[in-house]
């Protein structure tokens, strides 16, 4: 390591001043390990899904309800409109019926995700067991 000689420092003392190199590189280093032990962040809906089973589908055409999520806030079970509390318990009742209908979910394009997850939610919590979404096709050009 050569001492850096200039024209006020002649007498051979050490150099006062700090090597910013290597604090820097150390700086970039714990900047580089910060950024990657950061976790992903990730948003998702949790669903229960069917299971695929081995048994065969039954022989009789189940009955299918569907629900209808209005741009303008409204829910329509077979078409008339309907409050959770009301889709909480036909939900109940059709979990009930043997052969379980399917449920038919339409949101519109435009309808509010809160009412969506709002409905997903009540779904969820009826145990629904056959479930299927309706209209997808609506959203090909958002």
């Amino acid at each position: 390591m050569a001492m850096q000689t200039t024209g006020s420092n002649t007498s051979g003392e050490p150099m006062m001043d700090i090597n910013m190199t290597p604090l820097i590189d150390v700086m970039l280093v714990l900047l580089i390990m910060f950024i990657i032990t950061i976790p992903i962040q990730t948003h998702a809906v949790k669903l229960d899904l069917p299971q695929d089973s081995q048994a065969p589908p039954p022989p009789v055409e189940p009955t299918k309800n569907k629900v209808v999520i209005t741009a303008g806030g409204q829910v329509l079970w077979n078409g008339a409109a309907v409050n959770m509390q009301q889709l909480r318990q036909y939900l109940e009742v059709s979990q009930q019926m043997n052969p379980i209908p399917e449920l038919h979910l339409q949101p519109e394009p435009d309808a509010r995700y809160e009412l969506v997850d709002e409905v997903l939610a009540t779904t969820k919590r009826a145990h629904v067991e056959k479930m299927g979404f309706v209209g997808n096709e609506a959203y090909m050009n958002f």
